[in-house]
Parts: C-alpha cells; structure tokens; sequence
C-alpha cells in the first residue's frame, strides 16, 4: 500500500506521536444471524433468540446468509477494495462463558475484503486511511454482571440472544495521529454504513463499536507498543479515552518504564482506562479453517449487480454540492454527514429554485439554526419539525426583503414549535403576519425616519464625517430601532449613505 495521506504535519503531544490505528464491528442489518435462521431484533427478553446452532448443540450445522455476504460486498465497492473472489471462513478458539462453541466463527488469512480507504475533512484539509480488510464473523453473546433480579449478589448471567449476530470487523491501517482524527475517521465509516443501509450505526445498542489501538513514539522511531481500548460506544467517549490513554503512555515512557501490550477498558465515569488483560497474538487462537464451512466464492456476476444498486455515496454526492451548488468544502461535507440530511438539503433547495445562492442559504440555517435546535431536541433531521419546503420558503422571504434575518430567526421559531400548523408559504406568511414582522418597504415612511434619526443624533453624524466607522453602524441601529425593526437594513444604509453624502 501506498503511504498514508496527511496534508499537514502530524501534530505532537508532549514531544511524542501518536499512532491509531481501529478495529470497527459493524453489526450488518440482516434479520437473521449470519449461521442460523434466528432473529437478531434487539431488546428481546435473554436468551429468547438463541437457537440450536448458537447454542452449538450436538449435530448442528452453520449455513451462511447471503445477505451477510451482499452487505459485505457493498461496503467493499464503497471503500475502493478488492472483493475477494473465494474467502475462506476460520475458527478463532479461544474460551469465554458467552462463547457456546468454544470458538468463534471468523474469516483470518483470506478475507471477503481487502484493502481499501475512508476520507474524511478535518480544519480544512482532506484526510484519507487506508483499510487493512474488512471480514465477516459472528458476535459472541454477553455477560450480565448486574440487574439479575433476585439473583444473589456477586453472581453473572449470560444472555445468548447475541451469539451468532453478524459482524463485518474493519481493520484500518495506523495512519491516524490524534484523538481528532480518530473521531472524524469513525464518524466516516459510521455516516458510510448507515449511508449504505447494511447497518443501523446504533452505538447505544452495540451496533457500531470501535477498538483503538494506541501507541506513541519519538518522530522518526519505530512504531511503540499498543494497546487496544475496547468497545468504544461514542465519539465523545472515544475521544477522551484515546486522549486520557496518549497522556498515561507518555507519562510511563518518561518515567522509564515499559508498555506492555495489553487490552484495556475506558470508564466515562472516571475518564481513565484501565488495563483489563494482555493482548493476545494470533497464534494465542489457534486459527484454522472451519471444516463446517466451504470456501465463500464471489462471482464477478454477483458484485456488478450490487454495484449497479449501490446509492451516490456521500464523497460523491459532496463533489457534487460543491461543483453544483457552489458550496464550500466544509458546508458539502456538512450536507452529507447523513443520508437524511442531505436528502433535506436537497429537497429545500429545489423548492427554493435551485440556483447557488439559495443552495448556500439553505446551507447555511441547516448548519445554523436549524442544527442547534435539533441538538437541543437532540432529534434527528428526519423528526425536524419545520420542512424542507417551510424552509426554502422562509428563505424566499428574507430574499425578497419581506422580512429581515433578525425576523426570520423569530418566524423559524414560531414554526419549530408548531404554530401555525401547517406548512410552506402559506405558514410562512401567516407567523410574518400575526407577528407583525413585515419589513418597511414604502420608501417615504423610512427616508422620515433617517431624517429624524439624523436630526436627534447629530454627535454621531459629526463622528462619522470626521472618519469614524463605527458611528454609521450605531445610526443604522439607531433607525432599526425607530422602526421597530421593521426597516430593511441595507436600505436604511443606503439612505443614511445618502442623506451623508
């Protein structure tokens, strides 16, 4: 593989640079295990969706889910990699209370898909990582430490319900250098395979669970040891256990002891990590073919008929934007961190006419206003109370100098909450009215106005003739107020420019 592509310089952290690498386990949103017929809904009563082969019952036999191996092909053509013409299904052993079987079904020296890369904006520049592979295995079950009901204190329970759910494990190169682009590689790969549909990128429910490998090293040194952090379920927390784990590592090196290389735990409740046990090799698991499972072959057939079916993917649909619409880097970006969102923008601004100033207005209050209140609701685009159509059409006015932007922001709150109900222009109109928010547009009632307002504020008339700036944005403020904000800002500029000459 080529080098790694940083357009800047990687930043150092005490003197030191860090090296990331990730391990993502993207649950594929099939409605059936990848070996078995049970379903894999989530939040089903323990142990209630774990058949015979989960439970590796005596005489049972793993039969693979096509739609495991579509959703697999799909993320393959995505990210540029090669899908792997025949692959071959492996058994990981190793011994745990969830694991039925004794090993767990995975693919290791040959899998589905091979190389590959994600790209991602951060301060401006593109960055991109290279992908190791992507393979499919099943999930283990889960151990439950508390909430066992009458169960005596210190006891665990197992729920198998998980056990055999599909997993496309992505294996990234360690191209990453700060917990900053760990974050925006993850939400990537997240706004990628939600984008695609092969997963619903769930993290409260283990959905899409990262593992960082951290290391850190002196420029120019060989790579340091690593040490994985498990299970990572935000970006928040991702975040700040990579952080906490490049402070703690540094803080070893310089007292002069070792790193051992180890798999640790991050507990958001203290902000630390902690060491959980050694990190095992491959060798530790012993991996051979599973004698169950033929080799998986991939016919050029099939990966042209799912790439005819593949959606625009994001990187793309953001080229356009920029080409098309005209928008910035950041904003095309921004436009696509989901399939929803973009799909938002689009609609607003074809129901604004489509030319490239409304497409940057539209973008514009989706990063604005329209963002801060969905955070603030913490609801998602698609629950966003005021429509693509109400918004392209809140726009129109502001355009047509109907209303100000100050007004605007006030009809846009009127109508997050729902009054007047309904819907587009006519909603739009009815808040402008019931609030009396219509701007000034007879020319004779706002040249009165300036007259006046030069009239009772001759200090910052002869302020602003002696060459101060400033005194001409307090008399445009001083004519907005008169008017009740109902003047056209620029206008009265123009006419307070005027009566200056």
């Amino acid at each position: 593989m080529g080098l790694p592509h940083h357009p800047t310089p990687a930043p150092l952290v005490r003197g030191y640079e860090v090296v990331i690498g990730f391990e993502t386990h993207t649950q594929l949103s099939t409605h059936s295990k990848i070996f078995s017929g049970a379903s894999t809904q989530f939040g089903a009563p323990p142990n209630t969706q774990a058949c015979a082969v989960d439970l590796a019952l005596p005489g049972t036999l793993p039969v693979l889910n096509r739609g495991a191996v579509e959703r697999a092909i799909q993320f393959g053509l995505a990210v540029g990699a090669n899908v792997a013409p025949l692959s071959i299904f492996a058994r990981k052993n190793y011994f745990y209370p969830d694991l039925p079987k004794g090993y767990q079904i995975s693919q290791y020296e040959i899998p589905v898909v091979q190389g590959g890369s994600v790209s991602f904006l951060l301060d401006g520049h593109m960055h991109t990582v290279r992908l190791t592979r992507a393979h499919l295995e099943e999930d283990a079950g889960k151990s439950v430490h508390e909430g066992l009901g009458g169960a005596a204190t210190g006891m665990s329970g197992i729920d198998l319900n998980r056990a055999g759910t599909p997993l496309l494990e992505i294996v990234s190169e360690p191209d990453l250098r700060s917990s900053a682009e760990a974050v925006e590689y993850a939400r990537a790969l997240h706004t990628l395979v939600v984008w695609l549909g092969i997963c619903d990128g769930n993290m409260q429910e283990g959905s899409f669970r990262c593992d960082a490998n951290v290391s850190v090293r002196r420029p120019g040194a060989p790579l340091g040891t690593r040490r994985e952090i498990k299970n990572l379920n935000s970006f928040r927390f991702l975040q700040q256990a990579i952080d906490f784990e490049v402070q703690w590592q540094i803080d070893r090196l310089e007292d002069g002891l070792p790193i051992e290389q180890a798999t640790v735990l991050f507990n958001p409740d203290t902000g630390e990590t902690r060491a959980m046990r050694t990190k095992e090799d491959a060798h530790d698991y012993r991996y051979f073919p599973d004698p169950d499972l033929p080799p998986l072959v991939i016919e050029p057939a099939w990966i042209e008929a799912v790439k005819a079916r593949l959606p625009e993917l994001p990187g793309a649909m953001a080229q356009r934007f920029e080409q098309q619409d005209g928008l910035p880097a950041y904003d095309a970006s921004m436009m696509t961190q989901s399939l929803a969102f973009a799909q938002y923008y689009e609609a607003a601004r074809d129901a604004g006419g489509g030319t490239k100033p409304v497409a940057k207005s539209v973008a514009n209050w989706l990063m604005g206003e329209v963002s801060k209140r969905l955070n603030a609701d913490d609801l998602d685009i698609a629950a966003c109370p005021v429509g693509p159509a109400t918004l392209a059409a809140l726009i129109g006015r502001i355009q047509d100098n109907t209303v100000s932007h100050n007004g605007a922001r006030q009809v846009f709150d009127a109508l997050w909450s729902g009054a007047p109900p309904g819907d587009g222009l006519a909603a739009v109109d009815a808040v402008i009215e019931a609030k009396g928010l219509k701007q000034m547009n007879d020319t004779g009632a706002l040249e009165a106005i300036v007259e006046e307002v030069l009239r009772t504020n001759e200090k910052s008339v002869a302020e602003y003739r002696s060459g101060k700036d400033k005194a001409f944005n307090a008399l445009v403020g001083q004519v907005m107020k008169a008017s009740k904000g109902k003047a056209n800002p620029a206008q009265a500029g123009e006419l307070l420019k005027k009566k200056l000459g």
